[in-house]
């Protein structure tokens, strides 16, 4: 009853609710971003999302545009800011993804939207994270985010995809909160957010 007649409803007013209570973050957010980072503001990237069906997803940018002299852009150590870390430590560049809430491209809660070149490389099993729509943030976020392995993460997007409930959201989005504040998982070992999935040596 509540993944298919309630769920969206409340993100309908969840995400709207959000807009107009955090409106002057958002400017404020945008101006600093347009400053220190310059333009564009936004940061636009197609992802997938329920069933597969592709979207843009909206975020603050995080870093520079700077290139090497053969004109590639430098790696993502390099060019993402003190400005940018903090963006991201706080969580404060995912705001903008209150609109494809709004829109209907995501949830505030489910799996999160990865990159389009990782969908031929899930398994079966992994697959199963388009089931719902993708969230602003989700049971893997809460249990490691990016500090965690991919199949542990794939394996929590499923387990919630099994266990949509109404109290599971809210319990998920008052740990988000929590996790906001404590800065916990932003990064893996040995990247500045995630490594690259590469896929898997079995296909389930």
């Amino acid at each position: 009853m509540y993944r298919r007649f309630l769920k969206r409803p409340m993100d309908f007013i969840l995400s709207l609710m959000a807009i107009i209570a955090l409106s002057p973050v958002l400017i404020i957010v945008a101006l600093l971003v347009r400053v220190k980072l310059g333009s564009p503001v936004l940061f636009k990237q197609k992802r997938p999302g329920l069933n597969e069906k592709i979207f843009n997803m909206y975020k603050f940018r995080t870093m520079t545009d700077e290139k090497s002299a053969n004109g590639e852009l430098l790696p993502d150590s390099v060019r993402l800011t003190k400005f940018g870390r903090m963006l991201r430590s706080t969580s404060l560049d995912e705001l903008p993804e209150l609109f494809n809430i709004l829109k209907g491209d995501m949830s505030v809660v489910g799996p999160r939207p990865l990159l389009i070149q990782y969908l031929p490389l899930y398994n079966n099993h992994q697959k199963r994270r388009h089931e719902v729509r993708p969230g602003l943030s989700g049971y893997a976020q809460v249990n490691g985010r990016n500090a965690i392995s991919w199949e542990d993460k794939f394996d929590l997007d499923v387990v919630y995809v099994d266990n949509v409930s109404f109290f599971g959201d809210w319990k998920i989005i008052f740990l988000t909160i929590k996790k906001a504040f404590v800065r916990e998982g932003i990064s893996s070992d040995t990247a500045v957010t995630m490594e690259i999935f590469k896929g898997n040596d079995v296909n389930m």
